[in-house]
């Protein structure tokens, strides 16, 4: 019960019970520092947890959106394009705050804004990337036959003819397949056509003799069908062809160099004829050999491994196939 009181400086009050004013004491101070803010701050918490993973898929769908309104011209990694994909999402939600009216998250406006600004910043963080890392001068084929053979690098006397035969011989052309397939497969390198393991430069007057038309075009267009025949178009694509030339006992021929980057997926040799099975080749030292099935699993999943997404994905379909299989 609360009972009005008058003070003696004419002030009005009141008092009550003990039990009432103990409530009240009690209350005053909770409302204010206890609940409502305890409240508050785990909604908070939730709020950010759920979130976040939500940001993160958008951030990767809309970053998977742009890299392929690029068409391919962008190459980063799944984690940059995410870090990019976020920021590109806050300025165009942040560009369709500020000019339009009544705006809403999911609003159209808000999509496109968002999608457009981070293939514009993809874009652009590419453009710098690759003016920050241009590619150093390429070294003078005689200096790299002066270093001799290596890790990095690999002559072949010729690739389609045979200097003991003097004739044509596809074991020539699955070496040259395998050279390159065991550079792009490690770290690089580069393989002279015309130069035998000694140093000694001998050219491709021969080499040349087994095409239609018999030069360095003509050669290009041969060595490049091969190498998507046995390597697949997008392997093929790869490597750098050039050709150096060379005077060998008084004739000009050339050499021919075969640049190598390291590719960003394994590359398989197919059989000629679609005889047998892929084979997997590395470069080991200053040699070329092909794994093992064992190795061959064994070095794909450490050199490259799968991410998280496509480990679920290969995962699913295991269990998909595995399921069918016991029906």
């Amino acid at each position: 019960m609360i009972v009005p009181l008058i003070t003696a400086d004419g002030r009005r009050g009141a008092i009550g019970t003990d039990r009432e004013r103990t409530s009240t004491d009690e209350r005053g101070p909770h409302r204010r520092l206890g609940s409502g803010l305890v409240e508050a701050g785990r909604e908070s918490v939730v709020t950010i947890a759920i979130t976040m993973p939500i940001v993160l898929l958008v951030a990767y769908l809309v970053g998977q959106l742009a890299r392929w309104l690029l068409r391919g011209r962008v190459r980063l990694s799944t984690a940059t394009t995410i870090v990019l994909s976020v920021l590109g999402i806050s300025v165009g939600m942040l560009i369709a705050g500020l000019t339009v009216d009544g705006v809403r998250v999911w609003s159209p406006i808000v999509i496109v804004l968002a999608v457009g600004m981070t293939t514009a910043i993809l874009a652009a963080f590419a453009a710098v990337a690759s003016r920050m890392h241009r590619p150093q001068p390429r070294e003078a084929v005689q200096d790299l036959i002066r270093r001799g053979e290596s890790d990095r690098l690999e002559f072949k006397s010729t690739a389609r003819w045979n200097v003991h035969t003097s004739a044509r011989d596809v074991r020539m052309e699955m070496a040259i397949a395998k050279a390159v397939a065991g550079f792009l497969n490690t770290d690089g390198g580069t393989l002279l056509i015309g130069v035998d393991d000694d140093g000694v430069v001998l050219g491709l007057a021969n080499d040349f003799s087994t095409v239609r038309g018999g030069d360095a075009d003509r050669y290009e267009l041969w060595l490049r069908d091969f190498l998507t025949t046995t390597l697949g178009q997008n392997a093929a694509a790869t490597p750098i062809i050039d050709f150096t030339p060379v005077t060998v006992d008084e004739v000009d021929t050339f050499i021919c160099r075969v640049t190598c980057p390291t590719s960003p997926r394994p590359v398989f040799i197919r059989p000629p004829k679609g005889g047998g099975n892929s084979e997997l080749w590395v470069r080991t030292g200053n040699s070329t050999r092909e794994l093992e099935v064992d190795e061959a699993v064994d070095y794909v999943m450490h050199r490259w491994p799968l991410g998280v997404g496509r480990t679920v994905s290969a995962q699913l379909r295991a269990a998909v196939r595995g399921s069918g299989g016991d029906t």
